[in-house]
């Protein structure tokens, strides 16, 4: 790589906060980016009521997991009444935490039920059991098993939709989940932790805390800890995944860092790309792991390019998040202006061109850590501007002579989340994306999520997968069951396993149907609406799809 060549310019704190303090404040203090008022001061959760969190969660996840698929999507609906009547709320705390305008902070909500709503819908498919035909008196099937207690620590740049693209799979495959929110948005995991236990779900089954790495480290290595969860920086994910593998085989899911590129082909339609593009690296003022970092143009489009994304960023308007004008907020975090500012200037030392903004400033009542936003032009690839994440409103831009340059120039970096072609040519799109080396490849957009889609990325993005089908995945095990049925034998031999009350019937392995005295049967009441089929034939059983929960207390009926 590029970056390997030049001067390291030290990068600020990850998104999550998972960093080492060399000594932890007395408690936590969160300010606000615009006007430097102090949100909130919060204990620290120390490691007794760490361990107190874990003991209450693990008793939670030990009843939960035992409840069905349906109750569950019940209680994801309760969960979000639940939120919805506190919703103003939960955006206006987000953007006194994290700066961003409150309009933006409203979408985020959502956009959250959005996520929600497609994972509540993928559930039944993903979670009902596999099986297989019976074969010589052989039943084959397999579960899906909750893993325990989902330690999600979750950043504060999108930190409703970030924490929702772990907490409702895990629930919905029978976890329970504690929340360690970043330390600039803390509130965000109250107020999550807050509407599950106001949508009545039982206790402690979704829990918030607000440890310091230390402690943080010590929920890691807990036994009861089945996965963790982790958005933030490379650095924080570095340490997460050395921590989770000291002693213990726990997995982890990483999304970390990103430097996503877009291409302009000479084909594209212009305006379309120049405001797309400008809004991709702009929105929510830079800080997203997918926003647009670098910018290649072919060359055949460069001035016209230029000319077009000033006249855009001209525009923006910096200032208080609560004013309905404000297109621009603060940057979250104290050492962000400063990182940014020193990568710009060392471009600028290198040969390229700042156009526009540059420098760290504040709005217009003279409050906030603001940065202008910023078109660099004439870059190079060996610049840091053009390698390392720059977390902020700069748009560096390059020309290129081809397509071959431009795929070759977006493959070097050290990362891999997103890349954008802009082209009305389908085909120079998919032949580009076959050979990107990045988790999600756009054409004609650009920064944005589909939950149908897995979210995933190569290199130092990370590891694992959100949203989409995939992202139900590290949230349950697998365990296959392997029945031989014995030829006139004596005793009944249990199969497979279970009707729901809106499932009368079921069809048979092989095709048979569920003898008479079981078929249209309904259900045992109460418990948590599955039952037990008992059959000495086991090409009669078969899990009926829509919940493939076993509660084995709840047998319903029977047939000799």
């Amino acid at each position: 790589l590029c970056a390997m060549a030049r001067p390291a310019i030290r990068r600020p704190c990850g998104r999550a906060g998972f960093v080492t303090h060399t000594r932890t404040p007395p408690s936590l203090v969160v300010d606000n980016p615009y006007d430097g008022s102090v949100v909130a001061e919060l204990p620290w959760t120390e490691a007794k009521a760490a361990k107190a969190t874990l003991d209450a969660s693990h008793s939670a996840f030990s009843e939960w997991r035992k409840t069905s698929l349906k109750d569950r999507l019940a209680a994801l609906d309760s969960f979000e009444a639940a939120f919805k009547a506190n919703s103003e709320r939960v955006a206006e705390e987000m953007s006194r935490q994290m700066g961003k305008p409150l309009s933006q902070a409203q979408g985020e909500v959502k956009g959250m039920f959005q996520r929600l709503h497609a994972m509540k819908a993928m559930a039944s498919e993903v979670l009902a059991d596999d099986t297989f035909p019976v074969e010589k008196g052989i039943t084959k099937f397999i579960k899906k098993e909750p893993v325990g207690v989902v330690l999600v620590i979750a950043p504060w740049n999108y930190p409703l939709m970030t924490a929702i693209n772990a907490i409702a799979p895990a629930i919905l495959c029978g976890n329970s989940v504690v929340i360690k929110h970043s330390e600039r948005t803390p509130l965000t995991g109250d107020a999550l932790a807050k509407a599950f236990a106001d949508a009545g779900l039982p206790k402690n089954l979704v829990t918030s805390v607000h440890t310091p790495h230390d402690v943080t480290a010590q929920i890691i290595k807990d036994p009861r800890v089945g996965h963790v969860s982790f958005t933030g920086s490379v650095g924080g994910g570095r340490s997460v995944q050395q921590t989770a593998a000291a002693g213990r085989f726990v997995d982890t899911t990483l999304e970390l860092g990103g430097k996503d590129p877009a291409y302009i082909a000479a084909d594209a339609d212009l305006d379309s790309a120049i405001a797309g593009v400008v809004d991709g690296a702009m929105y929510n003022a830079g800080q997203s792991c997918c926003a647009v970092e670098r910018v290649y143009v072919h060359k055949s489009h460069y001035q016209k390019f230029v000319d077009g994304a000033l006249e855009l960023l001209r525009q923006y308007k910096l200032g208080d998040p609560f004013d309905p004008a404000t297109s621009m907020g603060p940057l979250a975090q104290p050492n962000l202006p400063v990182f940014i500012q020193g990568q710009v200037k060392q471009a600028v030392s290198q040969g390229a061109k700042c156009l526009f903004g540059g420098n760290i400033t504040n709005g217009p009542s003279g409050q906030g850590r603001f940065f202008e936003p910023t078109l660099l032009t004439d870059c190079t690839q060996s610049m840091g501007v053009m390698q390392d994440e720059t977390f902020g409103p700069v748009l560096p831009v390059m020309a290129v002579e081809s397509d071959q340059e431009a795929l070759a120039l977006m493959n070097d970096s050290m990362f891999g989340l997103t890349a954008g072609i802009w082209t009305r040519d389908a085909e120079r799109a998919a032949r580009m994306g076959a050979d990107l080396q990045a988790g999600t490849v756009y054409m004609n957009r650009c920064d944005t999520l589909d939950p149908y889609l897995p979210w995933t990325g190569v290199k130092n993005t990370g590891k694992g997968v959100s949203l989409s089908k995939y992202g139900f995945r590290p949230y349950f095990r697998l365990k296959g069951f392997n029945f031989k049925a014995e030829a006139g034998g004596g005793g009944l031999t249990v199969f497979a396993l279970h009707c729901t009350p809106h499932t009368r019937t079921a069809r048979g392995l092989s095709g048979a149907r569920i003898p008479p005295a079981v078929e249209g049967t309904p259900p045992a009441q109460g418990g948590a609406g599955s039952a037990l089929l008992w059959s000495k034939h086991p090409s009669a059983m078969l899990p009926c799809h829509e919940d493939s929960i076993l509660t084995p207390p709840d047998v319903a009926y029977s047939s000799a």
